[in-house]
């Protein structure tokens, strides 16, 4: 296998037929493994030639790091700084030639039209389940209910609601009237998403199997990158900053770890004066309150003999379903802040995203009001007026 070591240019991409002596690799098959940063998905990519380019944004990082695509008989090594994109070429089959673009999540998705104000509010409502809902135009038309869910990166709609709410498969007229399946990856283009007075431009739009309940869609952390977002569920406010204007009295702050662009912190859970620290997740579009990973109890050697209040199921994004325990956990701290009685659901199985990872769902975070500094990657929290409301199912 060929491999070829190569330094990120930091040059703004122009048209890609205007670009001469791209780097090549060969391809015999259209599956590709990517190595990003250390995480190896031997499944994370398929040739696209009709794709120009066909674009890989890599996990967010706020360092320097490299990224490897490996096809069955070449590779390319690329080092990836924040901000920068990367173009080269995909031969397959010695004919079908696949250009291809590896960005940083930095320049992931639409962007927020320039000019926008300093600070955007945009009212939500918080459903019975948990879910940060908004409303959202597409293309000026199509108004849908979106929540927001930091454990999601860009805007994901709902087949159904694509299907039954949107124009986006006004090119497929056949799949509209029920002669064929709609082919979800041919979506006609958006061109413009509206939130409140923000608007993105030719944004990152995909289709997605499940949203939360009641819901034609999601978007998460990805699609504010660059600015401070606060979650005031006191007022039902998301509010969009430009800059960060300091601490608020009463809050208190965290560092954000994206793993593998997972937006995560550090807590600790107290078991009869013994620690048990991990990172977890901020999952927003759960409407649990906590949920432990398999892996991670085993390695901590988590107590088997926590009181169980029944067993469950639960499922994802992708409508995948998981059976779980649920469990009280006397006492968890997160950035400095104690919250007792916790009902958890321990998973019984092997995280889906393939590493030790813990999730709070919505149920315990809407206990805080929230300051997410995506300049500085840190993340501020505050008890709200809900911090003492019952666990639901408890």
């Amino acid at each position: 296998m060929k491999y070829l070591p190569l330094i990120l240019a930091c040059w703004l991409f122009s048209p890609i037929y205007g670009q001469t002596k791209l780097p090549i690799i060969k391809a015999r098959s259209t599956n590709v493994a990517i190595n990003d940063g250390g995480f190896l998905d031997k499944n994370a990519w398929v040739l696209s030639p009709e794709a120009k380019p066909d674009v890989y944004t890599a996990n967010r990082s706020t360092k320097p790091k490299w990224v490897t695509f490996y096809t069955d008989i070449d590779s390319i090594r690329v080092k990836v700084k924040p901000g920068t994109k990367f173009n080269f070429i995909i031969l397959l089959n010695e004919k079908d030639t696949c250009y291809t673009q590896i960005v940083s999540s930095k320049s992931a998705g639409g962007r927020i039209r320039p000019g926008e104000n300093t600070h955007d509010t945009i009212p939500f409502t918080l459903t019975p389940h948990n879910a940060i809902q908004v409303e959202a135009i597409i293309n000026h038309r199509d108004t849908l209910n979106l929540h927001f869910d930091l454990g999601s990166l860009d805007f994901r709609l709902t087949k159904v609601a694509i299907l039954e709410k949107t124009k986006l498969l006004s090119n497929q007229p056949d799949a509209l009237v029920g002669k064929t399946q709609p082919d979800f990856n041919k979506l006609a283009k958006v061109s413009s998403l509206q939130i409140g007075n923000l608007v993105w431009d030719n944004p990152n739009v995909q289709a997605a199997n499940n949203a939360a309940h009641e819901m034609d869609g999601r978007f998460g952390w990805r699609v504010f990158d660059g600015k401070v977002v606060e979650i005031d569920y006191d007022k039902n406010q998301l509010i969009v900053h430009s800059k960060f204007a300091g601490r608020k009295k009463g809050y208190e702050k965290s560092a954000i770890k994206f793993i593998q662009s997972l937006f995560c912190i550090e807590a600790t859970i107290q078991i009869d004066n013994q620690n048990y620290s991990g990172d977890f997740l901020f999952d927003t579009g759960s409407n649990l309150a906590m949920i432990l990973d398999s892996t991670w109890m085993s390695v901590q050697n988590f107590p088997e003999n926590l009181k169980i209040l029944k067993r469950s199921s639960l499922s994802d994004g992708a409508g995948r379903k998981y059976e779980t325990t649920i469990v009280v956990v006397p006492s968890l701290r997160v950035s400095g802040f104690v919250l007792n009685n916790i009902t958890t659901s321990k998973l019984g199985f092997k995280s889906p995203v393939g590493f030790q990872m813990n999730y709070f769902g919505n149920d315990l975070l809407k206990r805080f009001n929230v300051i997410i500094d995506l300049i500085n990657d840190c993340i501020y929290l505050k008890p709200n007026s809900l911090f003492a409301v019952p666990y639901l199912n408890q």
